[in-house]
C-alpha cells in the first residue's frame, strides 16, 4: 500500500486540493481555508488493493477519509462468518462515522482505490467548532437513511430484472465517463457479490444482464466492461 502526505502551496493551502473530487464534498466543501490547511498538512494519500480491508466491523478507527478513486463496499458481518453487501461508496464519498466509538460495518475496498486518510480526533474537533461542518454530515446522513429506504424497495418489491438495473443504474451515476446519455464502467463486483447484494442467485444474475444485453439496453465487453448506451432506457426500467 503506498503513502503519499499532501504537500502544501506557498500560499498555505494543499496543492492536491486543488484539483481533487473531494474539495466540494461532504467533508472538505465545508471547511473554510484554515481548517482545509490544516486537514492538508495531517492528511495522507494511500492506494488499496481490491479486496482489502479499510475500516473492520467493530474496530475503533482512528482515522476518517474520503475515496478518492475506486469503490468502497460496506459489509455488515454476521456472527456465524456469514458476510452481507450493505451499501456502495464512491468518490468523492466520506468513509466514516463521527463519534461513534466502534464501527458497525466493515469498508473494503471492491476495486483498487485511493483515499485520503485524515486524524479522528482532528475532524472531530472541526466539527464541533463548524455548524457549517455539522450541517454538511448531517445531510449527508439524510441522504444516506433516503438511499437506505430506496434499496429497501428494490429489494423487496421489485423484479429480479428491476434489481439488476437498478444496481447497474447506482455504478453508472458514480463510476465511468458519460456524456448526455451514455456512460460505461467494469463492474466492481463479481457476479456472486452481486447475487449477494440484491438477494439473488448467481445463474439469475447472469441470466439478467444477458437478458439486458439482447435487449439493447446495456452492452457486454469482456465479461465486466459495461457500456450502457441510452441512460434514459435504463432509469424508465427502474422507475416504471
Amino acid at each position: 500500500m503506498d503513502v503519499a502526505r499532501s504537500k502544501v502551496s506557498d500560499a498555505g493551502t494543499p496543492v492536491a486540493c486543488a484539483s481533487c473530487q473531494a474539495r466540494y464534498g461532504v467533508v472538505c466543501g465545508a471547511l473554510w481555508s484554515g481548517q482545509l490547511r490544516e486537514l492538508g498538512h495531517q492528511s495522507l494519500r494511500r492506494t488499496v488493493d481490491a479486496g482489502s480491508e479499510i475500516i473492520a466491523q467493530g474496530s475503533e478507527s482512528s482515522f476518517y477519509s474520503n475515496i478518492m478513486r475506486g469503490v468502497v463496499k460496506l459489509c455488515k458481518v454476521m456472527p456465524d462468518g456469514r458476510q452481507q453487501i450493505v451499501g456502495l461508496q464512491f468518490a468523492p464519498d466520506f468513509v466514516g462515522r463521527p463519534f461513534v466509538p466502534e464501527s458497525m460495518l466493515s469498508a473494503q475496498a471492491a476495486t483498487d482505490a485511493e483515499i485520503c486518510v485524515f486524524p479522528r480526533d482532528l475532524l472531530d474537533r472541526m466539527i464541533s467548532e463548524a455548524p457549517k461542518l455539522q450541517r454538511s454530515l448531517h445531510d449527508q446522513a439524510l441522504k444516506e437513511l433516503d438511499a437506505a429506504r430506496e434499496w429497501m424497495l428494490t429489494l423487496g418489491r421489485r423484479t429480479a430484472e428491476e434489481k439488476v438495473a437498478s444496481l447497474l443504474h447506482l455504478i453508472a451515476t458514480h463510476a465511468g465517463p458519460q456524456t448526455a446519455t451514455t456512460t460505461s464502467f467494469d463492474l466492481p463486483l463479481s457476479r456472486a457479490e452481486i447475487a449477494d447484494f440484491l438477494g439473488l442467485t448467481i445463474e439469475t444474475v447472469s441470466r439478467q444482464l444477458t437478458r439486458l444485453r439482447k435487449s439493447g439496453v446495456i452492452r457486454i465487453e469482456n465479461s465486466r466492461h459495461i457500456i450502457v448506451p441510452d441512460m434514459d432506457e435504463l432509469e424508465r426500467m427502474i422507475s416504471a
